[in-house]
């Protein structure tokens, strides 16, 4: 750990800060039907979408409508999707490298997880997908995954602002708003950059060039920086090129590779000041974002030590790991050497915090206590910030349990925001939280026990079975990224992960729209001298020592089999 790789740490974070207040402001009133500065230029276009798809922008819904229509639009974007990628041998357009039929395991994986706004990838995309099935499938999802896990946020953030309401507002509205206003001129800005700094963006066909050993070798090209832009800033993750965002075509510098990082939290960030301002509360906004940043740089100052200690296996062998003017010092393996270790660690941490999964160097190759935090941040429901909309609410189904615990203590009905927390959206709270678990750690136990979910490993051992956990806490969490050590691209883990991220979406986001209703439905209550504060120290603190207790009480055993076991076997020179 070094003073520059701190300094770089911090600039990062006060990146992300600085543009809490004004994205977060303008996203309230984004969502909150006001005019914006880009109004004139969006208006007719989301006016002309309303017209053609015949919704009524002043209709609002109940929350079962709302979530009926996010379920249908979501199973109609997975059908697109499959259909894509299994005619793409046979559809004439934007396909220069003659890219075959995808199979039907993997369609149907990668459909599931471009839908559920994962981008899990078990498929090398410039071997695999042509540009068509990249552009009008991928990128595509990329825009409105995202967005569904934002209007989702914004609902539920409807639940705690409004009084007495039947309804949480208009899915079709919501949606549009999204991509129109945030999504695409952000993406537009974030491409355009990325394009000048070297990220191919063009349709033509795949480049044969000669190294200097006179071999021929193959460079994509391709639509990457459109799809790279939204990926990240919408928290979906994958990368238009095999190697993710270590390619140096996909993330050619330290530039590019501080805008890609910056993108992964900058909305998930600026949410909770839009919860604020919906609330008409901004203070309970900056204490989520607090609670998320305690959290960010707790995770992140453990991989970032993990990673600068390096091997003792190394050490005892009488290598050299510290930092000098010669050399980067700690675990470089894996690492991209162009961006070091802080780099690394802040990309690992953020991504994970995020539900990105976008990685730009390989986590497989993480210490063991480097290699817990990416596990740790998914399995506690990518809290830490996380997805676009779906970090958010995932906070405040915590939250609830929160202040449920707070009303124990003084033996009175717990509040939230002026409204009672009973007995509904607690159950339904702990609902959604413990869907994690149920598909993490039950489709981790089948894996470890079954010939096909043993056959993909490479690596014996507590890494074996991190492996394992990591791809169902991905898969489940809506991630994406992976240890990569192990090979997912089988039916067996096709077929499990694909349920796995369709139960870790659906099956969460079914309880959270219920809370949202039940929360409307309630009328305000005035603070009173027994209301506990949710605004202060004394909340952030309570807050993620929930979050934190429930997490070990659900995970350490199975981590404890894995990451735990396999760093103290390291530190006895027993390696596996």
């Amino acid at each position: 750990m070094t003073f520059n790789g701190w300094i770089q740490i911090a600039i990062y974070f006060a990146l992300i800060l600085v543009c809490v207040k004004p994205l977060g402001l303008y996203m309230a009133r984004v969502f909150n039907g006001e005019r914006t500065f880009l109004t004139p230029v969006f208006r007719p276009v989301e006016r002309g979408l309303y017209r053609i798809c015949g919704v009524d922008e002043a209709q609002e819904q109940h929350w079962i409508a709302y979530t009926v229509g996010m379920l249908l639009f979501s199973l109609a974007s997975f059908l697109l999707l499959y259909g894509l990628q299994r005619l793409q041998a046979v559809i004439p357009l934007f396909n220069p490298a003659g890219m075959a039929a995808v199979s039907p395991d993997s369609s149907f994986n990668t459909s599931v997880s471009f839908t559920t706004n994962t981008n899990w990838q078990g498929y090398g995309g410039e071997t695999t997908m042509s540009y068509l099935t990249q552009m009008a499938g991928l990128t595509v999802q990329n825009f409105v995954s995202a967005t569904v896990g934002i209007v989702l946020a914004i609902a539920l953030v409807r639940g705690f602002a409004r009084r007495q309401a039947r309804t949480v507002g208009n899915f079709w509205v919501d949606l549009t708003r999204g991509v129109l206003y945030v999504m695409l001129p952000m993406s537009i800005v974030v491409c355009l950059a990325l394009v000048a700094l070297g990220v191919p963006q063009n349709l033509a066909a795949y480049t044969d060039a000669a190294t200097l050993e006179g071999a021929k070798q193959v460079i994509a090209q391709g639509p990457a920086a459109s799809q790279i832009a939204i990926k990240q800033l919408g928290t979906n993750g994958g990368g238009f090129f095999n190697a993710n965002s270590a390619h140096p075509l996909e993330n050619p510098n330290a530039l590019s590779n501080l805008i890609e990082m910056w993108s992964i939290l900058v909305i998930s960030a600026a949410l909770t000041y839009t919860f604020g301002v919906m609330v008409k509360n901004t203070r309970q906004g900056w204490a989520i974002f607090w609670v998320m940043s305690v959290l960010f740089f707790a995770g992140l100052t453990v991989t970032y030590w993990a990673e600068t200690h390096g091997n003792p296996a190394l050490t005892a062998l009488g290598i050299d790991q510290h930092v000098s003017a010669l050399q980067p010092g700690g675990n470089m393996e894996g690492k991209e050497v162009r961006f070091g270790i802080t780099n690394s660690t802040i990309w690992a941490t953020a991504t994970t915090d995020a539900s990105n999964g976008s990685v730009n160097s390989m986590h497989d190759s993480y210490m063991p206590f480097g290699g817990i935090i990416p596990i740790i941040n998914i399995q506690l429901g990518e809290i830490i910030f996380g997805g676009t909309g779906s970090g958010l609410y995932g906070m405040l189904l915590f939250a609830i349990i929160a202040v449920f615990v707070a009303g124990l203590m003084v033996g009175r009905t717990p509040e939230y925001l002026g409204k009672k927390i009973e007995a509904r959206e607690v159950k339904m709270s702990m609902l959604a939280i413990l869907i994690l678990p149920f598909s993490i750690l039950g489709f981790t136990a089948i894996a470890c026990v079954i010939q096909p979910g043993l056959s993909s490993l490479n690596n014996a051992g507590p890494h074996g079975f991190s492996e394992i956990l990591y791809a169902f806490t991905s898969g489940t969490g809506n991630n994406g990224s992976a240890f990569a050590g192990l090979n997912a691209n089988t039916p067996f883990y096709n077929t499990t992960i694909g349920l796995a991220m369709l139960i870790g979406r659906f099956a969460m986001i079914v309880p959270m729209m219920a809370v949202a209703g039940s929360l409307a439905a309630k009328k305000l209550v005035p603070p009173s001298a027994g209301t506990f504060p949710t605004t202060g120290t004394l909340w952030v603190g309570l807050l993620v020592g929930v979050i934190l207790i429930m997490g070990g009480l659900t995970y350490f055993p199975a981590l404890a089999l894995g990451p735990v076991v396999e760093h103290f076997a390291m530190q006895a020179g027993n390696l596996f």
